[in-house]
């Protein structure tokens, strides 16, 4: 009986071609846009939460109210320029995020499928050892040194190991 499938895709040449292609496009989109932070720097900066971005929000409609009030030493024009390419690109990231976890989701199950059917790969070489199989036990020994972990453990992805 075979084990089950949890997903089947394929990729042709052309479908892969035009994600690279998409991916190509959207970095050039974006040089010299964006940047990559150190994780000590995303750490100092943070992430703006749903309640600062109502702050920044209300603080921008009072600015448009009631322009008097800036303060002298803030840029009310870069205030305003960053305000609408924040809003551009939280959609864009959003989109991204999506298709991101999808494609993360996507790998996980393909991981699933091919680390289940590797084991069973691996117990058979296992049995075909123990028959004296021409050939089996030099595979079985091989990939038994995979397994190794925590002092000689064999485990798999449950941690309950493949049985000796």
């Amino acid at each position: 009986m075979a084990l089950e499938n949890l997903i089947s895709i394929t990729f042709s040449e052309e479908e892969l071609s035009n994600i690279n292609q998409a991916i190509v496009m959207l970095k050039k989109a974006l040089h010299g846009k964006t940047v990559n932070l150190t994780p000590a720097q995303r750490g100092q900066y943070g992430r703006i939460a749903n309640q600062n971005k109502l702050i920044v929000d209300k603080a921008k409609s009072y600015m448009e109210q009631h322009p008097d009030w800036i303060p002298r030493f803030l840029d009310k024009e870069e205030f305003d320029r960053d305000f609408i390419a924040r809003k551009q690109i939280e959609t864009q990231v959003q989109l991204l995020e999506n298709l991101f976890q999808q494609l993360i989701d996507t790998k996980t199950l393909l991981d699933y499928d091919n680390y289940k059917n590797a084991l069973s790969f691996y117990r058979m070489m296992r049995f075909l050892a123990g028959e004296n199989e021409p050939g089996a036990k030099a595979v079985y020994q091989d990939m038994k040194t995979l397994f190794k972990k925590n002092k000689g453990q064999p485990i798999d992805q449950e941690g309950t190991g493949p049985e000796e």
